[in-house]
């Protein structure tokens, strides 16, 4: 009889965007706790859905390992799992509906069930862990292993006598080092090495330094980590990075942190620590333009092995900044770009359309930012309210009818905002191929200038200007005829 089975609810296939991706990533926040779990003795398991089409499959492992606790676990640090997606939530469930057909105690720890608690406490959840999980985990599993009763620990909410009691928080945890190295061993790495390889990607893995962000956009939730942070040393995260590239041969790592290097110097004592165990990488992070421009924090992450920054540039327009409180200035934007490429660092751009007050003149500051800075790629979306954020407190009235995605490109407008739906999806699809066209436009003025730069991707970019110019012009003018509408 096994103590523990772990499992979350995000399951890539189900959610066609990113499966189309190829791009996989374990779920990090699981083992983090399945870890510290079995370090504490308990026996563990994982029921990994990150590469399963179906919720159905997890009774054959139930029945089979006959687990006292079903624990739905969600990676906190995969922003997919913010969103909520409908079909997840759905999943998760039917997870829970046959862990409760074996009699497991059923305990959830996500953003979704932090949210909604109500929802997963009526489809037959015991027990939610709000927030950052691992301790109460532990502390919520000695307790009922002891039959005693939750209603001492922190950050618990379930039901008594059908009343719903919900336990203060508890304190985030400041030291993380404490934690053990996450149980890779319970992941099939092979299994999401071939897909990464079927996609003709480098492999790579995830690595979390923080948990948690100081800042404040008001469209943001933090349900997970909070609005505080706390970070890893460099020295933990080199011999984690060390122990990923010996037993799984991995040399490019996706840092998963909200915002990358937040610590002042952090970045700095972590390029100096490679250095001194003459450990190289390849990886890429989120970062903020501000943070990015402080003393030599590119120069760093530049000699420390960065290929790839993406960062949360939202928008070209500094009215729609000032509103999201982003705390950054459009020049700010232009001037990272600009210092990253010169580093041969790529940059990638988070763009939101859809923003309350957003006007015609924003969205076309958006687009020129985007056509003059060439951004090495980009990531449209459209404004998500999120609960727990004044955003969403601005438009929640809204949400009847439509409060989630159903995967994560819906892309569908669920309040009132400038123009509708349809309008942002067309505007989505001619933003990138703007974006393309520029592209195409920039290969080609690189040929003019030294002809043997000519590369099998830069005839595909400017072959590829003979689509996008004619298609490009013909959104141009069904957009002017959707904004017409809605005036």
């Amino acid at each position: 009889m096994l103590d523990i089975l772990f499992s979350h609810s995000y399951y890539y296939p189900l959610d066609a965007k990113q499966w189309k991706n190829q791009t996989p990533f374990p779920p990090l926040g699981t083992i983090y706790a399945a870890s510290l779990m079995r370090e504490k003795g308990f026996s563990v398991d994982l029921f990994d859905t990150n590469l399963r089409d179906n919720p159905y499959d997890i009774e054959k492992e139930i029945v089979e390992r006959k687990p006292k606790f079903l624990v739905l676990y969600d990676d906190g640090f995969n922003y997919l799992t913010k969103m909520c997606l409908t079909t997840m939530r759905e999943a998760a469930f039917e997870m829970m509906r046959i862990g409760k057909s074996h009699d497991c105690t059923i305990i959830v720890n996500s953003s979704d069930a932090t949210d909604h608690y109500p929802k997963y406490l009526f489809n037959g959840a015991d027990y939610i862990i709000q927030g950052e999980g691992e301790i109460t985990l532990l502390e919520l599993i000695n307790t009922l292993n002891n039959n005693q009763s939750a209603e001492k620990i922190k950050g618990v909410v379930y039901t008594k006598e059908e009343e719903t009691i919900t336990n203060p928080k508890r304190e985030v945890l400041k030291n993380l080092d404490e934690l053990p190295m996450p149980a890779w061993d319970l992941v099939d790495i092979s299994a999401y090495k071939n897909v990464w390889n079927s996609s003709g990607k480098d492999f790579t893995l995830n690595l979390a330094t923080t948990r948690g962000c100081p800042f404040k956009c008001n469209w943001c939730a933090k349900p997970i980590y909070g609005n505080r942070y706390n970070t890893h040393s460099p020295e933990y995260i080199v011999k984690h990075i060390q122990f990923l590239q010996k037993q799984f041969k991995v040399e490019r790592f996706w840092m998963c942190d909200d915002i990358f290097g937040l610590t002042p110097g952090w970045v700095q004592n972590f390029n100096l620590e490679l250095k001194k165990t003459k450990t190289s990488l390849k990886y890429y992070i989120q970062s903020r333009v501000d943070l990015l421009l402080k003393e030599d924090t590119i120069e760093a992450l530049s000699e420390s092995g960065l290929q790839e920054v993406w960062v949360g540039a939202e928008s070209g327009s500094q009215s729609i900044l000032d509103a999201m409180d982003k705390g950054t200035k459009v020049e700010e934007i232009y001037n990272a770009t600009t210092l990253l490429k010169d580093k041969n660092i790529r940059v990638a751009f988070f763009i939101q359309f859809g923003y309350l007050g957003e006007t015609k003149n924003d969205i076309a500051k958006t687009i020129k930012m985007i056509k003059e800075l060439v951004p090495d790629d980009l990531g449209v979306s459209v404004s998500y309210p999120l609960p727990g954020t004044k955003f969403y407190d601005k438009v929640k009235d809204d949400l009847r009818f439509k409060a989630n995605w159903t995967d994560s490109d819906d892309l569908a407008m669920m309040f009132k905002g400038t123009y509708n739906s349809k309008y942002y999806k067309k505007l989505h699809r001619y933003v990138h191929k703007e974006y393309r066209k520029s592209q195409g436009l920039q290969f080609l003025k690189r040929v003019f200038k030294s002809p043997s730069k000519l590369s099998t991707v830069a005839i595909k970019r400017i072959a590829y200007l003979l689509y996008y110019f004619p298609s490009a012009f013909m959104d141009a003018q069904i957009l002017k005829r959707m904004e017409h509408l809605n005036d």
